[in-house]
């Protein structure tokens, strides 16, 4: 039964999530409360590790949740299944992209896309904030990297593999 869960959710999120592989976290973080299959300090290090990771962050999260989930066997159910959406559209898409491209209401419908997917990972990162917002190790460190992203506006990558190093090293 739960590899049935694992490629119905995971082909929901492949069908639902417009924007990139972040998009894909307030999913993440449904299943997470829904099903129980892994905790939001993993969710946490599923995208840290996925975000750093070759690949598409989409994907690498699917394939560490299946895994974290069933094993090998759900590892493959959950990427493949969140990777099928995405390849049939692809294929619908390329077939008549020529005669909607121009089109009005495909405009605006994916310019109406752009702020439901930021308001979704707001939401989510709220969320995945509040456990830590009592670790003042934690918050320290989170303003240091905004105010040092802000300034050096160098790849947000860089930043992810600071606070990486210094999480670590805080835990020690």
């Amino acid at each position: 039964m739960i590899y049935l869960l694992l490629i119905y959710e995971f082909f929901m999120i492949g069908l639902f999530s417009f924007g990139g592989g972040y998009a894909t976290i307030p999913f993440l973080y449904h299943i997470s409360e829904i099903y129980g299959w892994y905790s939001l300090d993993e969710l946490t290090q599923m995208v840290a590790v996925a975000s750093i990771t070759p690949g598409p962050v989409g994907i690498n999260t699917a394939t560490y949740a299946g895994l974290k989930t069933s094993g090998i066997l759900g590892s493959l159910l959950a990427t493949t299944s969140e990777m099928i959406p995405s390849f049939i559209l692809v294929i619908i898409v390329s077939k008549i992209l020529n005669k909607f491209s121009e089109n009005f209401y495909v405009k605006v419908l994916l310019e109406t896309l752009k702020p439901i997917g930021c308001a979704l990972l707001a939401s989510v990162a709220v969320g995945l904030l509040k456990p830590t917002l009592y670790d003042y190790k934690a918050m320290i460190l989170l303003g240091i990297l905004i105010l040092l992203s802000w300034r050096s506006k160098k790849d947000p990558l860089y930043y992810l593999l600071i606070s990486g190093i210094v999480g670590i090293l805080l835990r020690l």
